[in-house]
Formats: structure tokens, C-alpha cells, sequence
């Protein structure tokens, strides 16, 4: 559930005038004209990313009913692609966005998001070790980086058709690697001698790889997915709607086959029912309520629960990505006084490394984990309200959240690269 594009970098380039890059602490300065939300549509997505991840952790259950439970069961596993989609978006920003950059400040670039996935690691890897119930997914975006990093001079068609390969491809893979990690004793030794195991109790390399909460072989899609919306001209609106389409034909295709499939497909629906231990296995095509499967079973990858690994699921969560996406630039422009209302989202965004990991020092911290079922929507107000008020102030007093500032500082000697 979690985290965000820790590593996003920003970057204008008005019409007519030169680029700039930036840091994925120090937003850019919007441009004039019809792009003017085109990168604060990003730190909108984000905040909302991150206002979700709170939801998911310390909201109200979603078996609660109503509407606050549907809202609630919408934010699970629907922010982390969120946000796994624009860390996509944010190795192209770094990178060289809408042009990747070449020779030495390519190569600089390239060091400045492997120094960052470093930092992620160690610091993934330390929230983990909090011991907290949160599924920390700052480490396994540091591997999904590393991973997609040598794409990065793609344009957008070749990496959407390497998404779209991927999502039907590796969650297949990935099912048939996990039975023969079951099956055999070798998954053991490396758990033995894993240095990241011993320090965290938790997420070592086979988590990280294959059989941990966020697999690269099955969130790699979502990076490569926000890499390829990163090539696109986001200026118009035409490509802006056309966006849109996209996340609702992927929703429509991921959940819709998924619900298709659990009703005219014999033994399905009854596998799922015998083999996941949630509450209502029925909703195994859109919620986590159907829970986790106990046994692996090839009908399992027919569901689009979003954090079931499977291809549905896959498709699913990046169509309510990319309409998220597309609906926070477009309102941007369309709407009058929006971006006034939605200032304190956008600030969340823009420091949304801080926040998460504040966030979940915060539950370990108050024990929140602890605290009667009563209590969590008042919770969950006091996290985001806390989180909006925050960065409001922090904003106004200094160009980047304090982690950001830190990674910042940290990936500075990718400038001595040649």
C-alpha cells in the first residue's frame, strides 16, 4: 500500500523557451499558457496517492459498508499503483523529459536515479524494520528503478507496447517462479544468507523479487506505463482525453474480464471461494476484500483484486491511474479556483517522500495500530489534515520537504560523472 515516486524530478519546458530541469524536491514553476497544471497535474496525482495510502492504513476497514467503506476499498491497492505509475513518470522526468538525455548528461542522470534507488533501499528497508503491519514498498521501488532505468530513451509507443507485454506476460511468469520456489529448498538458503533479512526480519532479495507484496516482475508494468505517459505531449488536451479513454478502457477490460470470467468460466468462482481467506470472495474482481489466496491455484490469476499479481488486476489498477492522471490536469486547466482548493493536496505531492515515511513513523510511533475501531475515522482525518497543514507551511518556508531536500543532496556527486 503504499508509497510514492519518491525520486520524481520536475521539468519545464514553456513554449518558446528553454528547459529546466528540476528536482523531485523543487517542483517547477508552472508554464504559461495551456500547460500551466501540466506538472502540478503530477504532485496532484500524488497527493492523492498519498491521502489514499493513509486511507488504506489507517481508515476505516472497508468491510464497515456504506459509502465510507467503498471509498475505502477504492484506496487499497489503487494508490500504490497510483504511485508506482508515477515513479514511472519520474525516471523520465529525471531523465530528460520530452527528450532523453544523451552522453555525459545521461549518463549523470542515469547515476542520479541509481543513487536514489540506493537511498530507497536502505530506507525501505529501515521503515521496514519499524515492524509496523504496513507492506513498505519504498525498497521495492528502488529494484522496480534499477529494473527500468535502461528504457529510459524510449518514446512512448515502444515502452506502452513493453507495458502492455509485461502485464500479460510476467504475472504468468511470475505465478510458475513462486511454485517452483514452493517446491524446492533453495528460496530457504538465500532467505539464510540475505544481509537484508537479517536487517529488517522481513523483505530480503527473494521478497523483493518474487514472492514479497510488491514483486518487480508484477509492478514493473506500472513504472514502465507512467514512463511511456511521460513521452506524451501533455499540453493538449486532446492527448489529455485520449488518456482519460485509455484508464477507462484498461479499468473496463481488467475488471470487466475479471468479473466476466469469475461467472461464465466454470470452477472459477469456487476455487477462489476454497482458496483465499478474506471475507467476501465474490469481490475478488475489484477488492481486496477477497483477501489472499492459501494455496497457489492457477484460477487465481483470473481475479483483479489489486494486489493479487495477476494481469487483470494489472490492467485494471493502471486505467484508474491514468484516469486519475488525466482528470487531475484536466481540472487543473478547466476548473476556476481549483488549484486554490486543491493547494493543500498539491503540497502533499510535492513532498510526498516525507509524508509517507513520516506517516508510517507516526503509526509506529502512536501506536495507532493499537487503537479502537472507533477511532479510525478520526484517525485517518488527523493523518491527512496533519500531512495538508504541514506541507502548506513547510512549502512556504523552503523550496523542498526535508527528505526530498536530503535526496537531493545525496545524488549531487552524479554531477562529477563523465
Amino acid at each position: 500500500m503504499p508509497s510514492r515516486t519518491p525520486s520524481g524530478a520536475r521539468e519545464t519546458a514553456p513554449r518558446g523557451g528553454r528547459s529546466r530541469a528540476a528536482t523531485p524536491d523543487c517542483p517547477s514553476p508552472p508554464a504559461a499558457g495551456t500547460g500551466t497544471a501540466r506538472l502540478v497535474g503530477v504532485d496532484l496525482a500524488r497527493g492523492l496517492a498519498v491521502l489514499g495510502m493513509f486511507a488504506a492504513h489507517v481508515g476505516p476497514d472497508p468491510s464497515d459498508g456504506g459509502p465510507v467503506g467503498f471509498f475505502m476499498e477504492v484506496a487499497r491497492g489503487r494508490s500504490s499503483a497510483l504511485f508506482a505509475l508515477l515513479a514511472g513518470f519520474s525516471i523520465v522526468l529525471i531523465t530528460g523529459r520530452p527528450e532523453p538525455r544523451t552522453g555525459r548528461a545521461g549518463r549523470q542522470a542515469m547515476t542520479r536515479v541509481s543513487i536514489r534507488a540506493v537511498i530507497l533501499l536502505v530506507l525501505g528497508t529501515a521503515l521496514t524494520a519499524l515492524d509496523t503491519s504496513i507492506d513498505v514498498i519504498l525498497a521495492y521501488y528502488a529494484v522496480a528503478f534499477v529494473v527500468a532505468l535502461p528504457l529510459y530513451r524510449l518514446g512512448a509507443g515502444a515502452l506502452a507496447t513493453i507495458a502492455a507485454a509485461t502485464a500479460l506476460v510476467f504475472p504468468q511468469d511470475l505465478f510458475l517462479l513462486k511454485v517452483w520456489i514452493a517446491g524446492s529448498s533453495w528460496g530457504d538458503v538465500v532467505d539464510a544468507h540475505d544481509p537484508l533479512r537479517a536487517v529488517n526480519g522481513y523483505d530480503g532479495v527473494m521478497d523483493l523479487l518474487f514472492t514479497g507484496s510488491y514483486p518487480v516482475l508484477t509492478w514493473i508494468p506500472f513504472l514502465i506505463a507512467g514512463m511511456a505517459v511521460a513521452r506524451l505531449d501533455l499540453t493538449r488536451t486532446a492527448v489529455r482525453i485520449r488518456l482519460a479513454y485509455t484508464g477507462a478502457a484498461l479499468a473496463a477490460l481488467g475488471y470487466g474480464g475479471s468479473w466476466l470470467a469469475m461467472r461464465l468460466i466454470p470452477n472459477v468462482s469456487a476455487a477462489v471461494a476454497a482458496g483465499s481467506d478474506g471475507d467476501s470472495p465474490s469481490s475478488a474482481w475489484w477488492s481486496d476484500t477477497v483477501g489472499e489466496p492459501t494455496v497457489l491455484f492457477r484460477e487465481w490469476l483470473l481475479v483483479a483484486a489489486p494486489h493479487s499479481q495477476t494481469t487483470p488486476s494489472i490492467m485494471g489498477n493502471t486505467g484508474v491511474a491514468l484516469l486519475v492522471v488525466a482528470g487531475c490536469f484536466l481540472a487543473l486547466d478547466r476548473l476556476p479556483g481549483f488549484r486554490r482548493v486543491a493547494a493543500p493536496v498539491i503540497a502533499v505531492g510535492a513532498m510526498s517522500l516525507t509524508a509517507y515515511v513520516l506517516h508510517i513513523v507516526a503509526i509506529r510511533t502512536l501506536g495507532t495500530e493499537d487503537w479502537s475501531d472507533a477511532s479510525e475515522p478520526l484517525t485517518l482525518l488527523g493523518f491527512a489534515v496533519g500531512a495538508m497543514v504541514f506541507a502548506l507551511v513547510w512549502r512556504r518556508l523552503f523550496r523542498r520537504g526535508p527528505l526530498e531536500y536530503l535526496l537531493y543532496r545525496a545524488t549531487q556527486p552524479a554531477r562529477h560523472v563523465r
